[in-house]
């Protein structure tokens, strides 16, 4: 009895380490003890633990942009909780799932999941489960240009948060809200709720947060005509998801450092950051961020007038968007098509 408490201990501990690394946004690390767990929870045998491992294991993939072995992961720990008539380890594994498929740009069967766990959620009066279901929610309706439908969503999120006292939840949210502001164009309300969720992710000392703040402020500084301070902000980004090992991050950061030197005029300063940038999210399967940069490095080249090296990265761009559920980028795509 001891032997096996004991292992149950570690197995608790263990795992509270892992869920440090998370918070901390060090994914490889989180990865790397959630697989240890879940090796541990299967020598005890414990099939609700398991569960949890399971589901940390596929969070810690998800996070490394893994989105298949996340998945994976998630479908067998869904049948274990069904397997053990576990509603709220159903109801976790079903939003981690929609969460898999809203990377993957597939929302329609990331809403399918969400909608699923959400009254699962509120019938067990989980309302952390239920607000982070929400939050992708949201985010899922600013990327398919309805960011007021989003608004609505994260101010009833944050009014939760802020019930609950999830300070670094509430930075999430506040993200979340600066998002939805910057996609309607409001920039300078976007800026205030980025900079007023910096404060807050720097004091829990969640870098990965930090770095998506300090990312968003840069994006709102070129949407105002200030390159250069986009700039400042990208490269000081960039260093930081280095050292965390954050390879989507990483892509979204070349990016839009490529795009900051599109706008100062530095093209070939630009087309080395979009390849970069490109090759990222071509290893990670990121489409999204794919098309997005095709697009760009497609608008440079028209620029220079080298159409036919703009119509091969509008192309391939057009053939990446119809794989994916995205009507505002497949209308984007097409504009570029006929601008030609």
């Amino acid at each position: 009895m001891t032997l096996s408490f004991n292992r149950i201990e570690e197995w608790e501990q263990r795992r509270s380490e892992a869920n440090h690394c998370y918070k901390q946004g060090r994914f490889q690390e989180y990865l790397d003890h959630a697989i240890e767990n879940l090796l541990l929870a299967r020598t005890l045998p414990d099939r609700g633990r398991e569960g949890r491992a399971l589901n940390d294991v596929g969070l810690a993939y998800l996070s490394c942009w893994q989105i298949q072995p996340a998945l994976d992961c998630f479908e067998q720990a869904l049948e274990l909780a069904k397997e053990l008539n576990n509603q709220r380890a159903e109801a976790i594994t079903l939003s981690n799932i929609g969460s898999a498929y809203s990377r993957l740009g597939q929302f329609s069967q990331a809403l399918a999941y969400f909608n699923e766990a959400l009254p699962m959620f509120r019938a067990l009066q989980d309302t952390e489960g239920e607000i982070s279901t929400l939050n992708d929610v949201a985010l899922i309706y600013t990327k398919l240009g309805e960011p007021k439908r989003a608004l609505l969503l994260q101010s009833q999120i944050l009014e939760m948060r802020r019930l609950l006292g999830d300070f670094s939840g509430e930075a999430t949210t506040l993200n979340g809200i600066g998002f939805a502001y910057s996609t309607l164009g409001q920039f300078e309300q976007a800026l205030e709720f980025f900079q007023a969720a910096l404060p807050i992710q720097q004091a829990v000392k969640n870098l990965a947060g930090e770095a998506i703040t300090l990312n968003n402020i840069a994006s709102v500084y070129s949407d105002l005509g200030k390159p250069r301070q986009a700039l400042l902000l990208y490269h000081q980004v960039l260093l930081t998801r280095r050292v965390l090992n954050d390879r989507a991050g990483e892509a979204t950061t070349l990016h839009n450092m490529g795009y900051m030197y599109s706008l100062l005029s530095e093209q070939r300063q630009a087309l080395k950051f979009y390849k970069q940038a490109i090759s990222i999210h071509q290893e990670l399967g990121d489409r999204l961020g794919e098309i997005t940069t095709l697009l760009n490095m497609g608008s440079l080249y028209r620029s220079r007038r080298q159409k036919k090296l703009a119509r091969s990265c509008y192309s391939t761009a057009q053939k990446l968007v119809e794989q994916i559920e995205h009507p505002p980028l497949l209308e984007k795509v097409q504009q570029c098509m006929n601008s030609l």
